[in-house]
């Protein structure tokens, strides 16, 4: 470790931080308030599901056909605006780790900043980081028209796998963060964020998925697992 490092700790979200997936519940959260007919196209999900499982259509297809048929192609940014609030206080009075506030705690005494780096919208993650005491927030972005609203299309690309990786590098390239003068730690419970805990000093595999844990287990990282009680190995 370079001296005096700057100290990073990276949290994936869903089922990370949360118990629970956090993509599907702000869509219902959302057509519940605004617009609660389209509760009635709920059936039309598995649609959309079924062509991702036959890998016609990609992650991003999917997140956007499920905005679109939820929430609505375009949407004026005030209508989401008045319900994020809301919905962060819902996940943060159900659906979070006590652990996670806990170790947050104890690595901001230690002098880490924190970033949050997910594949869910930044529009809805902001509230959450912040309630939470994140510093940074690295997610999916959604686009906007010249007029103000929230298209249900991705701006760029799903901040998932390898795209994660790049994200959290380009922050570090905008914040002045050398990687070799940085101590990186990386939390998230999927498989898909291998780059982003290989590319950390201290990769923690939490909350892990099988194909996780089995990784984990080959490559000596330790696995915290906040589902039972907070335990490490």
């Amino acid at each position: 470790m370079p001296a005096n490092p700057t100290l990073i700790a990276i949290y994936d979200m869903d089922k990370t931080v949360t118990r629970r997936a956090t993509y599907n519940g702000f869509l219902i959260h959302m057509a519940w308030h605004k617009s609660p007919w389209r509760l009635l196209l709920v059936p039309v999900l598995p649609f959309g599901l079924l062509l991702y499982l036959t890998k016609y259509w990609d992650r991003k297809r999917l997140k956007q056909f499920s905005q679109e048929l939820l929430i609505g192609g375009k949407v004026p940014r005030d209508k989401f605006a008045r319900h994020l609030e809301r919905h962060a206080d819902l996940v943060l009075g159900k659906n979070v780790y006590a652990e996670v506030r806990h170790r947050i705690a104890e690595e901001k005494a230690a002098g880490y900043v924190h970033v949050i780096a997910t594949a869910s919208y930044r529009l809805y993650v902001d509230a959450i980081a912040a309630r939470l005491g994140f510093d940074h927030v690295i997610a999916t972005e959604l686009a906007t028209n010249d007029s103000g609203h929230v298209l249900a299309r991705i701006d760029g690309h799903n901040c998932y796998d390898t795209a994660k990786l790049e994200r959290v590098q380009a922050w570090m390239l905008t914040e002045g963060l050398l990687r070799n003068q940085c101590h990186i730690r990386a939390y998230s419970d999927h498989i898909s964020d291998e780059p982003l805990l290989s590319f950390a000093d201290e990769p923690f595999a939490t909350n892990p998925h099988a194909p996780l844990e089995r990784l984990a287990l080959a490559r000596g990282w330790p696995i915290l697992d906040w589902r039972d009680g907070d335990f490490e190995t």
